[in-house]
């Protein structure tokens, strides 16, 4: 095996195939990086209007003073069109660009394998298909890649560099090595379905859909509670501007190739809407009407309300989400008692509880009690949250007229919502962290690496494992069950990982090595 230190990708003619969006992005950014680049396309003409494009993209940023005229010049001078792969003889990088279907990616391959020097290396920008699968017959598989970038190119940071089974750890280490001299922030990943973002990602679009299933809440009010929490985008307007066509299609990829695991089951919601022709933003309609003129639902205005008048008060266990209610309380001058040793976290009020999601139904757990979701917010952050909460079904209208006026007075903007297990914000972040866990036990990726690909590729607020050091591992261990449980099914089950986290975090508490 070569030794990663010899190969140098940095300054290496380069070859881009296919002059779509993806393909001129790459060659934007390796001309910018100092790289001779060819661009061809399969279509005559496309990869000179794909250059034409980007020049008038590029004169765009100089008039606005973003970019130096003659680095554009530059740039655009070192991107060569070309309508033969036989004119570009002399690259020693590729990076394939080309439509998403493996026949077409795994002949290129063996095309330019006899155009190309036996010590060049191939690329393929795939974001779903196995890439062992790509090198399949070629005559060098070990020179075959993953580089898979994220639109748009120039402006998205995140690069997964996607080894196969027969890639050579230098290729990998080469690549990714040019992308950090290329300004992005590479992460390894090993070829599965999904690599590592479109994996982690999914339970992001699939308990919203789930609860829509359900219909334990509205897209307006599911879509609130999670930006709440620092998401740029809730599930349905992100479902809407990606197309729901492309998102259950990619779903779907994922489902198939992991053998039909429940986990990955693709939403008939989902189905009813790319049957129906409600694409999202590109028809029109999807959740959301995004038609001119079009008016969506809207949450009312946060209103405080004074605390309700009660007896005995006591804020319940420990942790982050108690210390909150209790910062609260305080500000609010309201006497209370803490109780830190208890199994569950909340506010005992008389006879009510009012008790953080643990993953069951409010019903399952007593009568006169009410469930609230995961604020995932530091103290003192701004009043209005959007927060989900459920009643339980023996509740009586006294304590189902209360919750929401505590809930106003603790500083959040309550959305009730069916009594359906894990509420809304923790069961969507417990199985972001559960796909991540299970990611990392199967060596796809590092949580380090994992946390960088969600913040960079998809724009979390935070990555996998950075939420689960703030929340606990036995806490989204607890609620999964609850999930499962809930539901009788193979979908929520924790991962071994996890689990193992849970029982050396209690292993630690009780002093043990």
């Amino acid at each position: 095996m070569t030794p990663p230190s010899t190969i140098d990708l940095r300054g290496a003619p380069l070859l881009v195939v296919g002059a779509g969006i993806m393909g001129a992005g790459i060659a934007q950014v390796a001309a910018q990086a100092g790289h001779a680049v060819w661009l061809h396309d399969a279509r005559e003409g496309a990869a000179a209007q794909a250059k034409d494009k980007l020049a008038a993209s590029l004169d765009a940023l100089v008039a606005k003073g973003k970019l130096g005229s003659d680095a554009v010049a530059q740039a655009l001078a070192r991107i060569t069109p070309i309508n033969d792969l036989a004119e570009a003889a002399g690259a020693t990088l590729v990076v394939e660009a080309i439509v998403e279907k493996l026949d077409a990616k795994r002949a290129l391959f063996q095309q330019l394998e006899g155009l190309l020097a036996a010590d060049a290396v191939l690329a393929t920008n795939t974001s779903s298909i196995s890439v062992t699968a790509i090198a399949n017959g070629l005559k060098r598989p070990e020179r075959l890649v993953g580089m898979h970038f994220f639109n748009p190119v120039p402006l998205m940071k995140l690069v997964e560099v996607v080894s196969g089974l027969h890639t050579d750890a230098a290729i990998a280490e080469a690549v990714f090595a040019l992308g950090l001299h290329w300004g992005k922030t590479p992460v390894h990943a090993r070829s599965t379905p999904g690599f590592i973002v479109n994996r982690i990602a999914r339970p992001y679009y699939a308990e919203t859909l789930a609860l829509l299933h359900e219909r334990a809440a509205t897209p307006t009010v599911l879509d609130a509670c999670l930006r709440a929490v620092g998401f740029r985008m809730g599930p349905c307007e992100l479902m809407d501007l990606i197309g729901h066509d492309t998102n259950f299609s990619v779903t779907q990829s994922v489902y198939e190739a992991n053998f039909q695991d429940k986990r990955y089951q693709p939403s008939g919601v989902q189905r009813d809407l790319v049957d129906g022709g409600l694409l999202g933003r590109k028809s029109g309609r999807g959740f959301y009407d995004h038609r001119p003129g079009a008016v969506n639902p809207v949450l009312p205005a946060f209103e405080p309300a004074a605390v309700p008048v009660g007896g005995l008060l006591r804020v319940m266990g420990h942790g982050p989400v108690a210390d909150r209610l209790a910062a609260a309380l305080t500000q609010l001058g309201r006497v209370f008692q803490r109780k830190e040793h208890s199994d569950w976290v909340g506010l005992d009020i008389d006879d009510a509880q009012l008790r953080l999601t643990d993953g069951r139904c409010a019903s399952e757990i007593g009568v006169n009690v009410a469930v609230f979701d995961l604020p995932m917010q530091p103290a003192g952050a701004e009043p209005g949250q959007p927060l989900a909460w459920a009643l339980s079904g023996r509740a009586t209208e006294a304590w189902a007229e209360k919750v929401p006026r505590w809930l106003m007075a603790l500083g959040f903007h309550p959305q009730r919502v069916a009594d359906t297990p894990g509420l809304v914000v923790a069961r969507t972040l417990a199985m972001l962290v559960n796909e991540a866990a299970d990611a990392v036990l199967q060596g796809v990726c590092t949580p380090e690496g994992a946390d960088a690909a969600m913040k960079l590729g998809v724009n979390y607020p935070a990555g996998p494992f950075e939420w689960l050091a703030r929340w606990d591992a036995a806490s989204v261990v607890r609620l999964i069950e609850g999930l499962d449980a809930g539901y009788c099914g193979e979908r929520y089950r924790v991962s071994p990982w996890l689990r193992q986290q849970a029982w050396q975090a209690a292993a630690r508490q009780e002093g043990q090595p």
